[in-house]
């Protein structure tokens, strides 16, 4: 699939749920309204649409949500998702974001399926820090989780959302931790999607900002590995770890966007930042063969815009979107 700018499309995340066990500040609101269950596209459903993106030459699937492992029977879906990993099945990756909060319980059935690397949100070491940006979380939970996955044989990359006053002061912990513990790091910029209970310039701290303070302290050497997303890599020498940054306001990844985003009730958005998308559960429900569903998947690549608006400034302290990044896919 080649997009109006010449882009080839071969990422989809799929946003199996819009539910979440957590409430992060910067995500959701305190009392959220989810989708009803009769809006949700079955398992099954899920996994013909991704087929037909496979079959359409996307090469790595990435499981998100909300939080995709609270999904009831979730691993039905990675277990027959894994099966394209086969030689000529044409999926190169499986693969999830997830909070850890139910990783302990499923590691070994991810091994198992076929996911080799995993991406997990953790934004401080601190409990008190922890458990006020999620509103309800346990660290020592997720914490379990991610060593379970070490366990069973999964690459882990920790995702840290940079907050201004939060955890900017808590940066050099996670390296140093990460080192310690052979994984890689990820910064993101906080994004202005939905709204959430507070003002986002209060939230914003730009990457550029922490990477020069980082400088001072540390050895950033850049790189050129790449793991099919948006975040640019650099290694620390001092741990041997890389750290990503994800900048999607002071340097937006727009020019080499190769992903497209798939929500649960089959809604497909082209685009992070923008409003556009298709819909692609009222062909499927309508039975659909195939070639149909081929078809208004290339005609929804074909308006791929070339980039997102996202701003956040004093003057835009609303979202640039109103959906949550629960429902589009983290």
């Amino acid at each position: 699939m080649i997009d109006p700018f010449d882009r080839r499309i071969s990422y989809l995340r799929v946003s199996v749920t819009d539910r979440c066990d957590l409430r992060c500040v910067y995500c959701m609101a305190e009392e959220m309204t989810f989708l009803p269950k009769a809006e949700l596209l079955t398992l099954e459903e899920l996994d013909r649409l991704c087929g037909a993106f496979v079959d359409l030459g996307v090469e790595k699937l990435r499981l998100t949500g909300g939080e995709p492992l609270v999904r009831r029977d979730v691993m039905r879906l990675f277990e027959s998702l894994g099966r394209r990993l086969a030689p000529g099945g044409g999926l190169k990756e499986l693969t999830l974001t997830t909070n850890g909060t139910r990783l302990a319980q499923h590691a070994e059935g991810l091994h198992a399926a076929g996911v080799r690397r995993i991406n997990v949100s953790l934004d401080t070491l601190d409990p008190a820090t922890f458990r006020a940006l999620t509103r309800r979380g346990d660290i020592e939970r997720v914490l379990d989780g991610i060593f379970a996955a070490r366990a069973a044989g999964l690459a882990v990359k920790i995702n840290t959302v940079a907050l201004k006053g939060v955890n900017e002061g808590e940066i050099d912990r996670l390296l140093i931790w990460c080192g310690e513990h052979g994984f890689d790091l990820t910064l993101i910029e906080t994004m202005p999607l939905g709204e959430v209970d507070g003002d986002r310039t209060d939230q914003y701290l730009p990457l550029s900002l922490v990477r020069a303070r980082l400088r001072e302290h540390w050895t950033l050497i850049e790189s050129d590995h790449r793991t099919g997303g948006p975040a640019r890599y650099v290694t620390v020498r001092e741990t041997g770890q890389r750290l990503g940054f994800i900048t999607p306001m002071t340097h937006n990844f727009c020019e080499s966007c190769n992903r497209v985003r798939l929500t649960c009730t089959g809604t497909l958005y082209m685009c992070l930042g923008q409003e556009d998308a298709a819909d692609l559960r009222r062909p499927l429900r309508e039975g659909a063969d195939d070639a149909t569903l081929h078809a208004a998947i290339a005609d929804a690549i074909a308006r791929k815009p070339r980039g997102h608006d996202f701003v956040i400034d004093r003057r835009h302290n609303r979202p640039a979107l109103s959906r949550h990044m629960s429902v589009t896919g983290g």
